[in-house]
């Protein structure tokens, strides 16, 4: 469980981290690199969920040594698919980090929404979605790994 508090804000605790998978810690179906020593950190904190319609057909065997749960959903629908996990797992201990367009109701529903911009791009909506937009999703793990630099940035 990560607890931190936001000056002027409130109090956060977060016990599950949501992750789309392409786009955000994938490119075109692979891994980006040091994503994995990140997330296996984290795991010792957080109860950590890859959601993904799985576009390349690869997420199972690039995450199969990793300590997360694995959510392959329909092609259909993903936004709400994505929303109704966040929900089922109670949102407001959720973060969810997401690039997409079909990623926009996850982040608004999580307590904590963090959009990534990588080398696909980042959706208008996941933007607007977002509690906060991050350059990578290193630096956006990092910021979990780190929750003082959280607390700098969403401060009032």
């Amino acid at each position: 469980m990560l607890k931190f508090i936001i000056p002027g804000g409130d109090e956060r605790r977060i016990d599950h981290l949501v992750l789309d998978f392409n786009g955000t810690l994938a490119y075109d179906g692979t891994l980006i690199p040091g994503v994995a020593e990140r997330l296996s950190q984290l795991a010792t904190q957080l109860t950590i969920h890859v959601i993904t319609a799985d576009t390349f057909g690869s997420v199972a065997h690039e995450i199969d040594s990793l300590p997360c749960t694995l959510s392959i959903i329909p092609q259909e629908s993903q936004d709400k698919a994505k929303s109704t996990y966040i929900e089922e797992l109670g949102a407001a201990t959720v973060a969810a980090i997401g690039n997409g367009r079909n990623d926009q109701l996850m982040l608004t529903a999580a307590s904590l929404g963090i959009a990534v911009m990588h080398r696909e791009g980042t959706a208008v909506r996941a933007l607007l979605a977002a509690d906060l937009v991050i350059p990578d999703i290193l630096a956006a793990l990092d910021l979990l790994l780190h929750p003082k630099r959280l607390i700098a940035t969403l401060r009032n």
